[in-house]
């Protein structure tokens, strides 16, 4: 599910129930959400946005799944029709119906949908719900983590923290400009996980809309540095995925080891090399 996060689609619904969420920058120094649900039901998804070219890139580890998405320039609309085999199209061109507008908001920050909704329309293309592939390793942490109390992501538009709670075992998100990560319903976004992928970012010939901003992608296949948190901990290493149909795999700098999550949600941070990232020991 493609989720919006401009400040003007804040607060976003139902973030809090992916398994994964992918940050994305995209064009203009913006980032976009991947939202991925599996383990929980979302009765409401909001504000669903536009699909982007890299999408497919990122999304090709878990194997076969369903995609929702409101619009997308016409060379993202194609790569994703390509990718019949991987991609089952539920976007609002394609299954209106599972898509509804609120009220309190305006065009083009206010569709919304549902898991629910979603899967039954799904079910009416013949859709076989199968699990998805694991991508990520869970399990004791490998030795010689630093600890942190939060790492911040200088975005192009604001700084996005997440900060370390002991009392409940999570990473809480929270914005420069705006402060808490607040969903609608008043839950702020939290994370077991915070895993920092550092990539090359590239613009592509086609223009995302009317600015003339091109839309980017990202360099996602072969390796980088990495920064993974968890239980109050970074563990400094790199990232190697030889292929795009197969997962990252995080490797320790110290021990070599492939340095595993807690289990719980994960939020991935795609960040390009041009931003700078903090770690607040």
């Amino acid at each position: 599910m493609k989720v919006e996060n401009l400040p003007q689609a804040r607060p976003q619904w139902g973030l809090d129930k992916a398994d994964i969420v992918f940050e994305e920058p995209v064009e203009g120094g913006i980032t976009r959400f991947i939202a991925v649900f599996q383990c929980q039901s979302a009765s409401r998804i909001e504000p669903v946005r536009s699909a982007r070219l890299v999408d497919p890139k990122i999304l090709e580890p878990l194997g076969r799944m369903l995609i929702a998405y409101s619009g997308a320039i016409q060379p993202a609309i194609d790569e994703i029709d390509s990718r019949t085999s991987l991609l089952s199209d539920l976007s609002a061109n394609k299954v209106g119906s599972a898509y509804w507008t609120d009220p309190d908001r305006y065009a083009p920050h206010n569709l919304v949908t549902s898991t629910s909704a979603l899967y039954a329309a799904a079910a009416t293309m013949g859709y076989r719900e199968k699990p998805p592939t694991p991508i990520f390793s869970y399990g004791r942490p490998v030795l010689g983590g630093t600890p942190a109390a939060a790492v911040d992501i200088h975005y192009e538009l604001d700084t996005t923290t997440w900060t370390w709670h002991r009392d409940t075992g999570l990473w809480y998100r929270s914005y420069s400009d705006t402060g808490p990560a607040l969903q609608g319903d008043g839950v702020q976004i939290s994370a077991s996980n915070i895993v920092i992928m550092f990539v090359h970012e590239h613009p592509t010939p086609w223009p995302e809309d009317d600015t003339g901003a091109l839309e980017n992608d990202l360099a996602l296949k072969g390796s980088g540095p990495a920064w993974v948190f968890r239980d109050g901990t970074v563990f400094y290493g790199h990232w190697e995925r030889p292929l795009l149909d197969h997962p990252a795999v995080f490797i320790d700098e110290k021990s070599g080891a492939v340095i595993t999550l807690t289990p719980g949600n994960t939020w991935e941070e795609l960040v390009p090399f041009t931003l700078g990232v903090s770690v607040e020991p």
